[in-house]
This record gives structure tokens, sequence and C-alpha cells, in this order.
């Protein structure tokens, strides 16, 4: 069984995360510029099996699009282009930012670690995978 990888993409930097070859763990990894993106992932996926990724798609409350779901739909289809053999699930992701800042303030980590901007993209990114995996 292979790994499942989760996207929180954002315009200048994205959230990565990845579970376990078992699936039962979910593990941040680094954030990564995003223009630096599908390098990474291509060179990720020379390594690593992965059978499925996932990828958080921005709604409002009502339902409606954001400002950032065009530019993920259009990132969506260089995904499917790219990497045609892997399934690619979409999750909703309209609360996931919220909720990682929610696990920053209260993990007990210091104030420094905390403003840390990339921290909140990882975090997003693994409740976007344990998200799908709970679907699944």
């Amino acid at each position: 069984m292979g790994r499942v990888l989760a996207i929180d993409w954002g315009a200048r930097r994205t959230g990565v995360a990845v579970t376990d070859s078992l699936r039962l763990s979910c593990n941040g990894l680094p954030t990564l510029a995003t223009s630096d993106l599908l390098p990474w992932l291509k060179k990720y996926l020379e390594t690593e099996t992965v059978d499925e990724l996932v990828i958080g798609v921005p709604k409002r409350l009502n339902g409606d699009d954001t400002h950032a779901t065009k530019p993920i739909a259009e990132f969506i289809i260089v995904l499917r282009t790219q990497f045609a053999h892997i399934p690619l699930f979409t999750i909703d992701e309209r609360l996931s930012s919220r909720e990682a800042h929610y696990y920053i303030q209260n993990s007990g980590l210091k104030k420094s670690k905390r403003r840390e901007k990339g921290l909140v993209d990882s975090i997003s990114a693994t409740i976007i995978l344990q998200t799908h995996l709970n679907t699944i």
C-alpha cells in the first residue's frame, strides 16, 4: 500500500502532508514555496510510492468559490496532466486554516514558533489529509 499525499495550495506557500506507507499516521512536511511545488512533487514521486493525491479546495461558508478557488482549479488540471497515473481527490478545506491556528495556539509552542507562517500551511495540509482518510 502506498502513501497518500495532501496539498494545501497557496499563492506563495504550499503545505504538504503525507501518510506513512500503512496509512496509520499523517505527518506534515516542510512548507514549500508554491513555485517549487511541481519540481518537488516530481522528485518526491520518483522516490516514494504515492497511491493518492488530495488537494484542499477553499469555499466560503455559504459554499461559494473564494478568490483562491480558480487558481487551485487550474493547478488541479496541471496535477492531473503531470501525474495522470495517481488518483486525485479534492477536499472542502474552508475551515482548515482556522483549525490549524486553533491547534497552534493550544499546542504549547513558544510564541516565536507559533508565528511561523509555514506552520499553519503544514498543519492545514495535515488536516486536509486526515479529513480525506476519515472519509475513505
